[in-house]
């Protein structure tokens, strides 16, 4: 059994994909992905070059794990790193989203007062909102990046989703302030005023945002789980008593090999998987 670390997989699709792609493979017995530990273990004889490749063909990113890992690396790898990453990108967004809202929304429904250098000024307002929604779609990049990476290896995921509604929003609203500056220009207030109410700068940054929120909440679960798993893997015990020639001695669980003897005393915990 081999053990690959995965990048770039977001959802229970990506997962499929990763194993489709690399049962595929002539040698391969077995495939299991792990969307938790972002983990792959291949049970075969296919070349790890060639699994690696499969992988990144398929759009996501792969590399061989060490054969001999230490459980402080192991729970390392466990660590939660997304959570705060994402946190941080939620709370920029939200606040870039806040003003936004304003320009776009408050002083239409619930009368917020505007600089009066705003005053009639509707090529402003839309380049205001042009401009903050683009702020939040480049701290949520990220969606863009796997979206469309998806989408040019055939293996479009949630991401694509999320930055074709956004992504589509955007380019049309931003089509509607060109369209508003030209009837602006020729001096056709009412054009003028009908591409006022094509803007969608504010859904392409609230669909990015709340897809954040989602992704924070899984991510904080996700979290959870692998200090479960963490916390079983302090239980394990560290070091092992082996027996040879007669003489019993205590090595590092790392050094233990198949075939060795090893005992275990009233109390103590099992080291390894062995016939008793």
């Amino acid at each position: 059994m081999t053990q690959y670390n995965v990048t770039g997989m977001s959802c229970a699709a990506c997962v499929a994909r990763v194993e489709k792609a690399v049962s595929k493979i002539d040698g391969v017995n077995s495939c299991s992905v792990s969307l938790l530990t972002n983990s792959m273990n291949v049970d075969g004889s296919a070349d790890s070059s060639a699994i690696i490749k499969a992988v990144q063909n398929a759009g996501y990113g792969a590399s061989l794990k060490g054969k001999e890992k230490k459980s402080a690396d192991a729970e390392d790898s466990l660590k939660d790193t997304e959570t705060p990453k994402i946190r941080k990108r939620l709370i920029a967004s939200l606040i870039v989203l806040a003003v936004l809202m304003y320009f776009s929304m408050g002083h239409m429904m619930w009368g917020w007062p505007l600089p009066s250098f705003f005053d009639n000024n509707h090529i402003a307002m839309g380049l205001v909102q042009l401009i903050l929604s683009g702020i939040v779609m480049v701290i949520n990049q990220k969606f863009f990046v796997s979206g469309f990476k998806g989408i040019i290896h055939l293996a479009p995921n949630m991401d694509t989703l999320v930055a074709l509604g956004s992504g589509t929003a955007f380019v049309y609203s931003t089509i509607a302030l060109f369209m508003m500056t030209d009837a602006q220009v020729r001096g056709d207030s009412a054009a003028v005023m009908s591409y006022m109410h094509e803007f969608y700068f504010e859904s392409a940054a609230m669909i990015l945002a709340l897809i954040t929120v989602g992704k924070m909440l899984e991510a904080h679960s996700k979290g959870k789980t692998t200090d479960a798993l963490k916390g079983l893997m302090k239980l394990a015990p560290k070091t092992a008593t082996i027996v040879v020639d007669g003489v019993e001695k205590t090595v590092p669980i790392e050094q233990v090999k198949k075939g060795d003897i090893f005992a275990v005393r009233p109390g103590e915990s099992i080291p390894v998987d062995g016939v008793v």
